[in-house]
Order: structure tokens, then C-alpha cells, then sequence
């Protein structure tokens, strides 16, 4: 009986403790530059080493993941726990938290106006217990990752607002904004293109001299 009860208790403490116990953890990385994102599992533990301990917007090198990696450096974007909990920038633990929400914080959507809510979120500390890890690549390595970086998949749409519309070409205030708007071809007759937002017209100034 006394070694049945020392055994349970040998369990609980190995099944307690999420450092001792390890599963294979995903790595899900986007590269922004190409517009494509690819799923890794990484089942040995030591390769994880370097992500441990880091928190969300850090810098990591990628050597440690392996050869195809070399060179690249990755930035810690998010992640969640093997519950589904997400990794909330700020809480600076790396276990999960009760917090209260209200509009306009992150890892929250409101329901009903002016409703606050009570939640459990992960802190933003990397640790053994993730399930899935986010990545973005900020720094290319030597070599190409098949899926990942050789090859580029462009927007489907381009810029609504008028001024990223002048970011993406470059304009000066006196160009037009609706000769650069990005079209969508929907057949080979016609084309689309969106409604541009915050666009400057004679009209608006004069409804604004109305109202003012």
C-alpha cells in the first residue's frame, strides 16, 4: 500500500510539472516579405532552448532549429498553450492569469456595449508549456525554406486609405490618389477597385465649411 500511495505520488508530480514532461510544439512562421506562412513541429526539446525564457516582440536566432534555419532570426509574435489560452503582450509571467477586459485590449472582443469581462490569458514569457509558437522572419537566412521563402504570393487587394495609397507609390500631395488606386480585374471586361477612404475632395471641405 505504501508503494502504491509513493507511486500516485510520483505521478502527480511528473504530470504536475509541464518542464519535465515535453510534447512536440509547432512553430508556425510567416514570412511578411513573400506573403506565406508554414507549420514546422519540432519534437526535440533541445532546439527550443534559445525561444525559452524570451518574451513576445524579442529577436531569436534560428540556428538551433536546424540547418535549413541558419541565418535566419525570427521575432516572437504570440503563441498559445495547450489549453488554447493566447499569449497576451505585457504580463510579464509565463503562466496563465485572470484578468479583467474592456474594449479596446487585446485577446478580447465586446459583446454588449460597455460590458467588462473576466478572462484567463497566458503571459507573454515563452515557456515549455506552449503548444503553438508564431513567428515572423525578420532576418533571411543563407539558404530557401521550401513553402516558406521561395516563392511569392502577391496581395489580392492593394491600400483603401488615401494615405497609404501615397505611401505604396510614393506621391507627393498634389497627385491624384484615384489614378493609383489598385483594380481587380473580376472578368476580361471589368474591374474593381475600392471606395478610397479619408479622400480629400471639394465637396467634403465644403460641407465642412457648412457645418463648422
Amino acid at each position: 500500500l505504501a508503494q502504491a500511495v509513493q507511486g500516485s505520488q510520483q505521478r502527480i508530480l511528473f504530470s504536475s510539472c509541464p518542464s519535465l514532461s515535453f510534447s512536440a510544439m509547432k512553430l508556425n512562421i510567416a514570412n511578411p516579405a513573400g506573403g506565406l506562412q508554414k507549420v514546422f513541429e519540432i519534437d526535440d526539446d533541445k532546439k527550443l532552448l534559445p525561444f525559452y525564457d524570451k518574451r513576445m516582440s524579442s529577436e531569436v536566432s534560428g540556428d538551433s532549429l536546424g540547418d535549413e534555419f541558419k541565418g535566419y532570426i525570427f521575432r516572437i509574435s504570440g503563441g498559445n498553450d495547450k489549453q488554447g489560452f493566447p499569449m497576451k503582450q505585457g504580463i510579464l509571467c509565463n503562466h496563465r492569469v485572470r484578468l479583467l477586459f474592456k474594449k479596446g485590449m487585446s485577446c478580447f472582443r465586446e459583446r454588449r456595449k460597455g460590458c467588462r469581462k473576466r478572462k484567463s490569458v497566458r503571459g507573454c514569457v515563452v515557456g515549455p508549456d506552449l503548444a503553438t509558437l508564431s513567428l515572423v522572419i525578420s532576418k533571411k537566412g543563407e539558404a530557401d525554406i521550401p513553402g516558406l521563402t521561395d516563392d511569392q504570393r502577391p496581395r489580392r487587394l492593394g491600400p483603401k486609405r488615401a494615405s497609404n495609397i501615397r505611401k505604396l507609390f510614393n506621391l507627393e500631395k498634389k497627385d491624384d490618389v484615384r489614378n493609383f488606386v489598385v483594380r481587380r480585374e473580376l472578368n476580361e471586361k471589368k474591374k474593381k477597385a475600392p471606395k478610397i477612404q479619408r479622400l480629400v475632395t471639394p465637396a467634403m471641405l465644403q460641407r465642412k465649411r457648412y457645418f463648422r
